[in-house]
């Protein structure tokens, strides 16, 4: 019996009638015993006012390659200023064959929503409801400006599979008046700065890792304050499972991916490096076996979340009126990275123009240690491959401003591993990948006498198994994976006692394919998942749901779990304020 191994995007075209399903969207009420798209993120909570809602667009039918534009107007009974702007959007898709399908929405030429959609099957026609924080990007609906969504998606014969699954998907923005008197909120942003590809709004494809994503800013407000990049980063193509790469050497062997499995997006201010964002290991709703997503979709796959850059150290160099590239590239890009980013800028309202320089910059490009190793196994051949990438650095920045001189740190420790083992022969194919990253950035601001600071700590564990072995009528396939999003959050001024804000997003899925010889999937059993979403603020907001799946149909809901009587979905605003007045932005963590 000969091995076949099936490559992850043969997979995909081999389970093209599966439904799967991918997400961080916001179930509020999933129901045990459906077998529609369930997810354990909680819904937006909402302020205590009246919102005006203004359609971006309804029942757009998705099935071809082309963009559809939409026009924004402000809602007129709602002018603003807003104490929370909410982005809702429900999609749906057809029962029949598809496969999962990238989706943007664009405002002004910024992204305001970036994920993936659901796969269908013959039997069930999935459907999802997104919502997002938008308040942030508030400047952004201030004024008409015309919008789009790309969601392309093709139907239609291709070869002998024909695909009709067609998209169809609405979205709304809900806009909450501000309640009491501005004192009462966090600072928002001025301004929101696109960068994108084109003037009205599309991704760089990042294929390279001397590809950029570079954008020149001519005319930069000159009283900037506070600078941050949201980032995403969306990995696609040959990059798709880069988490699962191994060397150039070993790719051909192991039917796997080059460029080892690190990668991480750089981010430069006028050629300088000036930030980093390490990458969350997405899996969309085909990947790998899509049957682990059925009903329950992985951490964020239906709504990312972008990684926020704190730029404020180059506030100062931002603020001389001359003009600045900022530029995004991917580490080790292997063909490609669907790349975008949002420029958030805060603005000294008591100046027309501040002044300031980088003081100190430690950033430098990384040098990730790659081993590999193989050894003989009875008739197989057992591989190990590691790459490991951890460094330090603080970049430093004085700005004048209209209240003193401003004295910003960011400093960051930056840890990285993935650790993979083979066993390879004729007729056995096991792969196990443990990946972990780790994030924590210390940012400290000195205005005077008053320091504040405000630590936040990220781990992003992702573990994958895979085991194709012998049986008598063909192979079973098992797969396995673990993925977790955890972030804390503490904010304080030095000499009190801190506040901290705590997230973990937890899935766990597994599966087992029945292959005949040839490698033909002939069905499946063992399938199960489980999603465990907490949160929990410094004032009292305290959010636990898990779910649970089997054999594609949801079985549990479980609430309150470490929530003391109960959940509580309202939006922690004591703890924004908290982080404004001392950090001058606003933390956020639920979506």
């Amino acid at each position: 019996m000969s091995l076949h191994r099936l490559s992850f995007s043969a997979w995909l075209a081999a389970a093209a009638a599966l439904v799967v399903t991918g997400s961080a969207a916001a179930q509020s009420d999933p129901v045990v015993g459906s077998r529609n798209v369930a997810t354990a993120d909680p819904v937006v909570g909402s302020p205590p006012s009246t919102p005006c809602t203004v359609t971006l667009f309804q029942d757009q039918v998705f099935a071809n390659f082309d963009a559809k534009p939409f026009e924004y107007a402000p809602p007129a009974d709602c002018p603003g200023p807003w104490q929370k702007v909410v982005l809702n959007a429900d999609f749906s898709v057809s029962m029949g064959r598809q496969f999962d399908r990238t989706a943007q929405i664009w405002l002004g030429g910024a992204v305001i929503y970036f994920g993936t959609t659901q796969e269908p099957s013959s039997t069930v026609a999935p459907s999802w409801h997104i919502e997002r924080d938008l308040t942030d990007y508030s400047p952004l609906f201030h004024a008409a400006q015309d919008g789009h969504i790309r969601l392309d998606n093709f139907v239609g014969d291709y070869g002998t599979t024909t695909y009709d699954g067609i998209i169809q998907g609405s979205a709304s923005v809900s806009f909450y008046p501000a309640v009491g008197t501005l004192a009462d909120h966090p600072k928002r942003p001025d301004s929101v700065l696109p960068l994108s590809a084109t003037a009205d709004g599309s991704v760089a494809t990042l294929s390279l890792p001397d590809d950029q994503l570079a954008v020149t800013f001519d005319n930069l407000p000159t009283n900037i304050e506070h600078a941050f990049l949201d980032v995403y980063a969306q990995s696609q193509g040959g990059d798709e499972f880069w988490y699962s790469c191994v060397t150039d050497e070993l790719a051909d062997t192991l039917f796997d991916c080059p460029g080892t499995a690190f990668r991480e997006a750089e981010i430069y201010v006028d050629g300088e490096a000036a930030g980093v964002a390490p990458i969350f290991p997405w899996v969309y709703t085909g990947g790998i076996d899509p049957y682990l997503w059925r009903p329950i979709p992985g951490v964020q796959t239906l709504a990312f979340e972008p990684y926020r850059v704190d730029l404020t150290p180059f506030a100062g160099m931002l603020d001389d009126g001359a003009s600045h590239t900022i530029a995004i590239s991917i580490f080790n890009a292997h063909g490609y990275w669907a790349t975008t980013a949002n420029l958030l800028l805060y603005l000294d309202p008591g100046a027309a123009q501040l002044s300031g320089a980088v003081t100190s910059n430690t950033l430098a490009a990384p040098a990730p240690q790659v081993s590999q190793d193989s050894a003989a196994n009875g008739d197989a051949t057992d591989y190990h491959f590691s790459v490991v990438s951890n460094r330090q650095f603080a970049i430093a920045g004085t700005l004048h401003t209209s209240h003193g001189t401003v004295n910003t740190q960011v400093a960051q420790t930056l840890g990285y591993s993935n650790v993979q083992q083979f066993t390879v022969s004729d007729s056995v194919y096991r792969q196990n990948v443990v990946q972990s990253t780790t994030i924590d950035s210390t940012t400290t601001t000195t205005n005077g006498s008053t320091t504040s600071i405000l630590h936040e700590q990220r781990s992003y564990p992702f573990t994958l198994d895979y085991d194709q072995e012998p049986v008598a009528t063909g192979y079973t396939l098992a797969t396995n994976i673990d993925q977790e999003f955890k972030q804390s959050i503490s904010v304080g001024n030095q000499g009190f006692v801190a506040r901290t804000a705590m997230l973990d997003n937890h899935v766990v899925s597994g599966d087992v394919f029945d292959l005949d010889p040839n490698g033909i999937l002939t069905g499946h059993h063992d399938q199960g998942a489980t999603q465990t979403f907490t949160y929990k603020a410094p004032f009292g907001a305290c959010y636990s749901r898990q779910i649970t799946a089997e054999a594609g149909v949801l079985t549990q809901v479980s609430d309150s779990a470490g929530c003391g009587s109960g959940n509580s979905l309202r939006w922690p605003d004591l703890f924004e304020n908290y982080a404004s007045s001392v950090v001058g932005y606003t933390v956020q963590l639920l979506p």
